[in-house]
This record gives C-alpha cells, sequence and structure tokens, in this order.
C-alpha cells in the first residue's frame, strides 16, 4: 500500500504546484494583455509598486486591471468549490453551482431591476460596473430566496434527487417569470439584461472586491470543512450513515456553502456559465483522484486559473473590444464535459450493451 500511494502523492504535489503556478501566471497575463497594451515590464513594475515609464500604465493597471484579475481568480476558485461539492452531493456529474436556483433567481432580482429603474441610463449602470448597494443587495436576495427553498426542504426531503428536482424546477420557474417581466419592458432594456446574462469579471472596482473577497472565502472556508463529509458521501449516503455522518447537518451545510459561493459571484459577475461544471472534471483528471483532500484545492486552484484563462482570451487585442465571457467560458467547458462523459465507464458499458 504505502508503494502504491507514493506516486499519488508525488503526483498530488506537482499537479497543485502546476496549477499554482499557472494562476499566479494567468493573474500577471490578465494584467498586462487587454484592448489597450501594456508593456510588460510595466506591468511588472506597477505590480510590485514600482513606476512605469508610461503614467497611464498605472492608472490602468491599478484601477481596472488588476479589479478584474483578482475578481477572475476569487469567481473562479468559487464556483468550482461549488461545483464539486453539488457534483458530490447529487452524485451528478451535470450538476453545477446553479442548479439550485442561485443564478435564476439573482436574474429575476435584476429583471426586476431593469423593469423598475426609470431611466434607460440608470439601467444602463447596472451592467457596466455600476451597479449600486441596493442593487447587489435585491439581486442577492433574489438568489438567495431561490437557493433557500432548496435549504429549508432539506431538512424534511431525504432524496437528493428530489432536491436536484426542486431546485431546477425553482430555477425554471424564475426563467418564466424573467421573460414575462422582459415583454414588459423596451427593448433596450431587454438588451441590456441579456448584457449582464453574459457574465463579466471586468464590471468590478476595488470597493467591490471587499465585499465580494470576504464572502467568497468564508464560503471557501467552510467548503474545507466540509471535506470528510463529502469524502463519506462519495458511496452514497447510506454509506456515509454506516461511517457515523449526519447526513442532514453535512447535506445543509454543502448546500450553504455553495448557495454562498454562487450566489456572491453572480451578484458581482452575473451567471457565469460552464466553470462550475467543468472545473471539477477537469480537476479530476489532473489529480487522478476522488480524494476531496486533494481534489478540493485542485479545484480551487484549477477554477482560478480556468477564470483567468477566459478573462485573458475575452480581452485581448484586435478583438474589436471585448468577447462576451459565456461564450469564452463555453467554448472552453463543453468540450471539458463531453470528454469527461465519453471517458465515464460507466457511459461506456451502456454504450456497449
Amino acid at each position: 500500500m504505502t508503494a502504491g500511494a507514493t506516486p499519488v502523492a508525488t503526483r498530488s504535489v506537482l499537479v497543485l504546484s502546476a496549477l499554482a503556478a499557472a494562476t499566479v501566471a494567468g493573474l500577471v497575463l490578465a494584467v498586462a494583455i487587454g484592448p489597450v497594451t501594456v508593456p510588460l515590464d510595466d506591468t511588472v513594475a506597477v505590480l510590485f509598486g514600482g513606476t512605469p515609464d508610461d503614467p497611464r500604465s498605472s492608472v490602468l493597471i491599478g484601477t481596472v486591471r488588476v479589479p478584474r484579475a483578482l475578481t477572475a481568480a476569487v469567481a473562479g476558485a468559487a464556483l468550482g468549490v461549488a461545483g464539486l461539492q453539488l457534483q458530490t452531493l447529487f452524485r451528478n456529474p451535470l450538476a453545477d453551482p446553479f442548479v439550485l436556483g442561485v443564478s435564476s433567481g439573482a436574474s429575476l432580482g435584476v429583471a426586476l431591476t431593469v423593469v423598475s429603474v426609470g431611466s434607460a441610463g440608470a439601467v444602463g449602470g447596472l451592467f457596466t460596473g455600476g451597479l449600486d448597494f441596493a442593487s447587489r443587495v435585491g439581486t442577492v436576495a433574489a438568489g438567495a430566496a431561490g437557493a433557500g427553498v432548496v435549504l429549508l426542504l432539506s431538512r424534511w426531503v431525504r432524496s437528493t434527487v428530489t432536491l436536484l428536482i426542486i431546485g431546477v424546477m425553482i430555477g425554471s420557474l424564475a426563467t418564466v417569470l424573467v421573460s414575462l417581466l422582459l415583454t414588459w419592458t423596451d427593448p433596450q432594456r431587454a438588451q441590456q439584461f441579456i448584457a449582464w446574462g453574459l457574465g463579466s469579471f471586468a464590471g468590478t472596482t476595488w470597493a467591490d472586491l471587499v465585499v465580494l473577497t470576504p464572502i467568497a472565502v468564508l464560503g471557501l472556508l467552510m467548503a474545507l470543512a466540509s471535506v470528510k463529509s463529502l469524502n463519506a458521501l462519495l458511496l452514497g449516503e447510506n454509506y456515509a450513515r454506516s461511517m457515523g455522518l449526519t447526513v442532514r447537518w453535512a447535506r445543509l451545510t454543502i448546500l450553504l456553502s455553495s448557495s454562498v459561493l454562487a450566489g456572491v459571484v453572480t451578484a458581482f459577475c452575473g451567471p457565469v456559465a460552464f466553470i462550475g461544471m467543468a472545473v471539477p472534471h477537469l480537476a479530476r483528471l489532473l489529480v487522478g483522484t476522488s480524494d476531496h483532500r486533494v481534489l478540493l484545492p485542485a479545484t480551487l486552484l484549477a477554477g482560478g486559473s480556468v477564470a483567468l484563462a477566459c478573462a485573458v482570451v475575452s480581452h485581448l487585442p484586435g478583438t474589436g473590444g471585448t468577447v462576451p465571457l459565456n461564450v469564452i467560458t463555453s467554448l472552453i467547458g463543453a468540450p471539458v464535459v463531453i470528454t469527461m462523459l465519453l471517458r465515464s465507464r460507466r457511459l461506456a458499458a451502456g454504450a456497449v450493451l
């Protein structure tokens, strides 16, 4: 057993080190690359507190690109970990952070704001990083309401499959209400809502990060505290009970943590697609184990690095502006999920039959 464990431990250390390096490299690239070219030496100088050759670089990097890069890293880590928790809890490879209705609920909150705001100019501020405190609270509250129903029912519903279906139904109901609200607003406001729905890491400021980061860290710490529960749930709830796990409280903790992570990211970045679903599969492939003591940190780092890569691609020079974030995440995430499904032994056995 010892000889077999050594290669696994060595692989885990190498993968985690590589992912950490990729995250740091992604932060530097996300700061250096954008529609306006900034020399790499100026970027490094600003990041380490120096003075760049061009004073404008300091303003651009400090007020726009560093907050954008940090937002991408935090949001990617949060969504990846939330997706991992829910895939383990529901034992469903297609589960993502928004199956609990958080994204649809937040979308409903934004749609209500779009309909109720008095001027198109005020609405435009919602989608350019100018979302005021009251609007953010409304978005979080609407997202929390959807997840809150699932959290409440989790105390009485024993079947995780039933909880999953309830979450999907709540999301569908919120989506219908969003569609209904958008039919009552003018096309310009509807177009701005669609822009929000495409997701963005570029709309945050340092003041936003002061709120986003501590809440995300709290959710991640809750996830780290649930590692033993997640490992026990790998073989199902009956096995977890036989190991002495109080499944009801473990489920509640996991749902609460994932809801916090998904909700805060949606409030500040919009409903970012595919990262929460694809990154856990990518992390499993890299570390070669389902042990959450290794898998969860790997997912955290992989989520941050993938989100940073998407942020870099969406702001490449010569693209004529900014490519919508969800276009990039879908182009990266969909092939990863398809590949992992095709690699599944269970799926292969079903194909043979």
